[in-house]
């Protein structure tokens, strides 16, 4: 589905007493949502696998006035369900509700011809970026099932659906979270007050566009501030209604 929502401008309170998870938060897309999510109201739950850098973001939420963020640390690569589980029962613990999740860790280690990638990693990618999506919103859903509006949000890649070579895993992983999507959408029909959709960026300055396409004009990308109406859109009661999309921002590169 392509669309623009680049011009969209949110109410300052969009967010207001909203608890929103945010994956993969320390640096890139990740990082700018949550930013922008806190400056809309929200309580962020900032997730990545190092903690310094999410006290870093931490610090710089909490001194532009946004509500107090949480911290909370995880490797999605090795993670199993009793991590997922707890995590979800340290936010019903500590914040008492989850409004929104937005998937936006990756994991993706080089290009390479599909003979040349290896089990372990065809592993790591799938848990990454697909395994840990649907575990970690399973183990959430009892608490967007009570939230008034909730909203999934899951970052893919244009490789997902555009097969492509040396994409690899990567790719075969993206077209599944799409396909997760459409899916979890069709049969959260009976819970109107659950949405889930995903985003396609699109080249943006982002890390992994950097490590991907090393001979590229980096500079001369949007930045990744051009994606952020587009999450706030699909994450604020502006929304409602709208669920198993997927949101296409730019030309596939």
């Amino acid at each position: 589905m392509k669309q623009d929502l680049t011009d969209y401008r949110p109410p300052e309170d969009l967010l207001n007493g909203r608890v929103i998870l945010v994956t993969g938060a320390a640096q890139g897309i990740g990082r700018a949502a949550a930013l922008a999510f806190a400056a809309h109201g929200a309580t962020v739950v900032l997730h990545d696998i190092k903690v310094a850098p999410l006290e870093k973001l931490y610090d710089e939420i909490e001194a532009a006035g946004g509500p107090q963020p949480a911290i909370f640390p995880l490797d999605l690569v090795t993670a199993g369900e009793s991590e997922y589980d707890g995590m979800a029962s340290a936010i019903y613990k500590q914040l008492a509700r989850l409004d929104g999740i937005l998937h936006n860790a990756a994991y993706l280690s080089h290009l390479s011809p599909l003979e040349n990638e290896t089990l372990d990693q065809w592993t790591k990618t799938l848990r990454a970026n697909l395994i840990a999506p649907f575990a970690l919103t399973k183990a959430c859903l009892p608490l967007l099932r009570v939230s008034p509006d909730a909203s999934v949000v899951m970052t893919s890649d244009h490789h997902g659906n555009r097969p492509t070579a040396y994409w690899g895993c990567f790719a075969i992983a993206k077209g599944g979270v799409e396909h997760l999507v459409k899916m979890w959408a069709q049969e959260l029909e009976i819970v109107p007050q659950i949405r889930i959709n995903a985003v396609v960026p699109g080249p943006v300055q982002s890390p992994q566009r950097r490590r991907t396409h090393p001979g590229e004009l980096y500079e001369a990308l949007p930045p990744v501030e051009r994606l952020i109406p587009t999450y706030l859109y699909l994450m604020g009661g502006d929304s409602k209604g709208m669920s198993g999309n997927v949101v296409n921002l730019g030309a596939a590169g």
